[in-house]
Formats: structure tokens, sequence, C-alpha cells
């Protein structure tokens, strides 16, 4: 019998940077369409992640964390997630040249 799938919660951090990043895509790049293919490409992405989200490789950061991160890719952004019971926490989309152990 397959899984169900986990409950996705979408913390804030991760809403700003991804607001932060289709503004920039749409209004300083002038490229709507992007835009719209990289939100509906992350939306896929982690409804396809949320059937079975601990099955992927963990991130293993520099700092010591309660929860194991795990990471989505997607173009030049990586979404970091945890799972919490039956919660897949989505907690940030990072561009993926920044230095992540500053950030998680």
């Amino acid at each position: 019998m397959p899984k169900s799938n986990y409950s996705i919660k979408y913390l804030p951090s991760f809403d700003r940077e991804l607001t932060e990043i289709l503004y920039y895509i749409t209004f300083v790049l002038e490229n709507k369409s992007a835009a719209k293919r990289l939100l509906n490409n992350i939306k896929i992405e982690i409804e396809k992640r949320s059937k079975n989200p601990k099955s992927y490789e963990i991130y293993k950061g520099k700092k010591k964390t309660k929860y194991d991160w795990y990471r989505i890719y997607i173009n030049n952004f990586t979404i970091f997630y945890t799972v919490k019971d039956n919660v897949m926490e989505i907690a940030h989309l990072i561009y993926c040249k920044r230095k992540l152990d500053n950030i998680l």
C-alpha cells in the first residue's frame, strides 16, 4: 500500500524568499513567463516530494540542528525543508551560488 502524502507547511521565511525572487525575475529582469515557470516548477516538485520526503539525501551543514534538512533542486535554486512528524516544512528558497552554511 503506497504511503499517503505528508502535509505541507510553508514557513514565512520561504514565502518571503519566494516573493523576492519572483519580484526580481518579473520586474527587474522583466521576464514574467520565467517567473511563472519557476513558480509552477516549485509547486510541482514540492508536491512530488511530499509523497515520501524522508527518502532523499540529508543536507549536512556545519551547524548541528534538531531536525534533518533535505533539499530540492530547481533550476538555479535550492529548496530546503525539514520533516516533523507527518508535516513537511518548507523553510527556504535559496539561489544556488549563495553560501548555505550562513543561512541554515
